[in-house]
């Protein structure tokens, strides 16, 4: 019985190892219990379709926001004091239930352009990830994939993960998940 126990606990503490760093990041955060449900300018997670507009329409009116481009998206210009050229953000949040789950941001400089090296993603990712800091605390872990041509920036608080990588020369794209409504996809049998 001692060798059966023994060999439990020994292949628990092996499977345990298997995971990688960001699932051991993930366990431990959800296992805290603690929900992070805020996003920006006053939107969060479960908030709904309907409200999410309302909230946006009183923003515009304000001359808080304006849309993006093609009507797609939600335009925002960053204060200018926080980064190093005139930036924009755009996003557009998924819904799941009419509740907002994740919301995907994306981040350009104005004034880029293929010969302004100054104002390439390189850089805006970088100031994007100080702003983030500045929003959301420190605690963002870089991770690479197997052969370092991507690099992501992550932080997790609970069950809200924000994910911080180029999406191309000029692109920075960021994206904000409810770890939980991920959680409750992947206990759902496939259809």
């Amino acid at each position: 019985m001692k060798k059966v126990r023994f060999l439990v606990v020994v292949l628990s503490a092996l499977l345990l190892g298997c995971k990688s760093d960001y699932e051991k990041m993930v366990a431990k955060e959800l296992a805290k219990n603690v929900r992070y449900d805020s996003l920006f300018l006053d939107l969060h997670f479960g908030m709904t379709r309907k409200d999410f507009f309302t909230h946006c329409w009183e923003l515009n009116k304000k001359g808080t926001i304006m849309q993006g481009p093609g009507n797609l998206s939600v335009q925002y210009q960053v204060d200018s004091t926080l980064m190093k050229d005139k930036t924009f953000m755009w996003f557009y949040p998924d819904f799941k239930d009419d509740k907002i789950t994740s919301m995907p941001v994306e981040f350009s400089y104005q004034s880029w352009a293929p010969w302004n090296q100054e104002l390439s993603a390189d850089t805006l990712l970088m100031e994007v990830k100080q702003l983030y800091e500045k929003w959301y605390g420190d605690g963002f872990v870089e991770m690479k994939n197997k052969d370092g041509s991507k690099v992501v920036w992550i932080k997790v608080d609970g069950n809200r993960r924000i994910r911080l990588f180029k999406k191309n020369i000029s692109i920075v794209h960021a994206d904000f998940t409810n770890l939980l409504e991920v959680e409750k996809t992947k206990d759902k049998p496939e259809e």
